[in-house]
């Protein structure tokens, strides 16, 4: 039974390269990333220091501390600190459908530029927090910058790139979430030595340089032709601005493309109900599930738990930070290899190789878990290194898959007519499981104890089963194509029906 395809090398591709304009500003707009990445990494540091948990958590620290009868798996059950990291993300859940608005009406630039300054404001507060309410509060504004630029700057990158780069452009959001996450944990492995208790305030202050750089950065950068095309703008000035971003004066063959998708796009008035016809089952079922499945992996246990996780057996304080950084580090390489691979391999393979070292990884670590750690005591040291290696090797297979391609399949699989509204579905569903996540984990590390690793493994295992059979392979064709890889499915076809391939499609071959 052919489970994938591919599609001949004669696939028709449009002129250009890329240039150092579109390059700059891919740049800009892909630090939205980076505050993300810090922001994830930033709270599971700061959650792990006294003078933090003493100001804000007291009854976290005291059962840390002193209270030597709570297991090792639930000194940290607390339901309010689990509230300080997930408020971030309800916050972007519901920012996101005003964001998705704003991007399609008013462009990606400006949604990326309201992301910025939000992020910015959420910074302050955060750090010159009094009491618990202002850095909620800080937090939910953190939220709202992270639901306009999750929904602006992997549509941003993607129409700005050439389709034959787009892989490795859409790869370089999820490699400044590995950089932010990276400056997290190395920003904090050092504000925890600051005398007098204060350091966290830096740590949670710090994530408005990025949200600076990418605010003002966004003020530089040209709209995408997409989003031009589709605000009415004037065929000719969109054309100037495609030849000055391919590097190329023959750019009729892909303005053509662009003019029509927008056509076809002005003609839906209500794009989440248009979202639900037949023709766009594939893509509905996509921009629910490829998030879906990148939050279930367990991949934010580890962002933003892991200092606490490391503690939870054994390690210090300084010792679980230095753990974080090493797992970021890790995270951060193989998502850099990602971009050299993802136009070369293609999307599926390395979603295989990842989901297979991902699922024997998290199995690994709940045995051990389940044999080395009890309800009190610690860890022996060479076990505990050994969960750290397998840590590794399991942010590795992230970074190789989940991390990265969720988010490059999902911003090149949608027509122009839905993007917007696809890609609202897309951070929704990502924010509400990470929320879920953030909020359940710590309770359910309490109750599920080791089991915890299993019932994440499972999942994987579903996960990597579904990208076998139901995910196309998408490498190299262009956006204003993709409709054709659908057609050519051996299941997503009977889903669809009776329908015309496009004229100019080529022959697309079972792999």
């Amino acid at each position: 039974m052919p489970v994938g395809i591919s599609v001949n090398s004669d696939d028709r591709q449009y002129n250009g390269r890329i240039t150092w304009y579109v390059l700059l500003s891919c740049m800009i707009a892909a630090s939205g990333g980076i505050i993300f990445g810090y922001d994830v990494g930033i709270s599971g540091g700061v959650t792990s220091m006294d003078p933090f948990l003493q100001k804000f958590f007291p009854g976290v620290y005291k059962n840390m501390k002193q209270d030597k009868s709570i297991s090792n798996y639930c000194k940290f059950d607390s339901q309010l600190l689990t509230c300080f990291t997930s408020s971030l993300y309800i916050a972007g859940l519901i920012s996101s459908f005003f964001a998705a608005q704003v991007t399609q009406k008013f462009g990606r630039r400006i949604s990326i530029i309201t992301g910025g300054i939000a992020y910015m404001l959420g910074a302050t507060l955060g750090g010159v927090a009094l009491n618990i309410w202002m850095l909620l509060l800080g937090r939910i504004l953190l939220g709202v910058g992270l639901g306009f630029t999750n929904q602006s700057v992997p549509l941003y990158l993607s129409e700005m790139a050439p389709s034959r780069y787009r892989g490795a452009f859409n790869v370089a959001f999820q490699i400044c979430v590995s950089i932010g996450y990276n400056s997290a944990t190395l920003i904090n492995y050092g504000t925890v030595r600051i005398h007098g208790g204060w350091g966290w305030r830096v740590s949670l202050a710090l994530a408005g340089v990025p949200a600076a750089v990418l605010a003002f950065g966004a003020l530089f950068v040209p709209e995408t032709p997409n989003s031009l095309i589709e605000q009415g703008k004037d065929q000719n000035n969109v054309k100037k601005v495609l030849q000055r971003i391919r590097g190329t004066d023959d750019v009729d063959e892909e303005l053509k493309d662009l003019i029509e998708a927008s056509y076809a796009s002005k003609a839906i008035k209500k794009p989440f109900k248009n979202l639900m016809q037949r023709k766009y089952r594939p893509q509905l079922v996509m921009s629910v599930l490829m998030p879906f499945f990148q939050q279930i992996t367990g991949i934010n246990v580890i962002s933003f738990y892991a200092p606490i996780l490391f503690l939870t057996i054994g390690s210090g304080e300084n010792n679980s930070l230095l753990a974080a950084t090493i797992t970021g580090i890790v995270g951060s390489t193989f998502t850099l290899i990602t971009v050299v691979l993802v136009d070369r391999l293609g999307r599926r393979p390395l979603f295989h190789i990842g989901g297979i070292q991902m699922l024997v990884c998290q199995a690994l670590v709940g045995v051990l878990m389940a044999i080395k750690l009890s309800d009190h005591g610690t860890m022996e040291k060479s076990y505990a290194l050994a969960v750290l290696v397998l840590t590794c090797i399991y942010i590795a297979g992230f970074g190789l898959s989940w991390g990265p391609l969720a988010w490059v399949v999902t911003s090149e699989i949608f027509p122009l007519e839905i993007r917007s509204a696809a890609q609202s579905i897309v951070v929704a569903v990502n924010l509400s499981l990470t929320f879920i996540i953030a909020q359940a984990f710590l309770a359910m590390l309490c109750h599920f104890k080791s089991g915890i690793f299993f019932f994440f493994a499972a999942w994987v295992l579903l996960m990597s089963t579904f990208v076998y059979f139901l995910l196309p392979e998408t490498k190299g064709i262009p956006i204003e194509k993709m409709d054709r890889i659908w057609r050519e499915h051996f299941f997503w076809k009977r889903v669809l029906g009776d329908g015309e391939l496009p004229e100019d499609g080529k022959k697309i071959e079972s792999l």
